[in-house]
């Protein structure tokens, strides 16, 4: 199982860039990096639902399963 993260893709859509999130969301800059390069093993509801929140969208628009090949 593959997830691929689009936060970089939703942040450009919003014209927001991902200091900007880290300091209105409250979550380190590096640790919203890993998330968005997809380094990420996991992450948490709660920062999950606060990316959604302040990007007004759904976890799918983030979050996409890939069959790996």
């Amino acid at each position: 199982m593959g997830i691929k993260v689009k936060l970089d893709v939703v942040l450009a859509r919003r014209n927001m860039t991902l200091t900007q999130l880290s300091e209105r969301i409250g979550v380190t800059l590096a640790n919203l990096s890993v998330l968005k390069t997809g380094k990420g093993k996991a992450i948490r509801f709660s920062t999950l639902e606060a990316i959604c929140h302040e990007l007004h969208c759904q976890p799918g628009d983030i979050l996409e399963h890939k069959e790996e090949e």
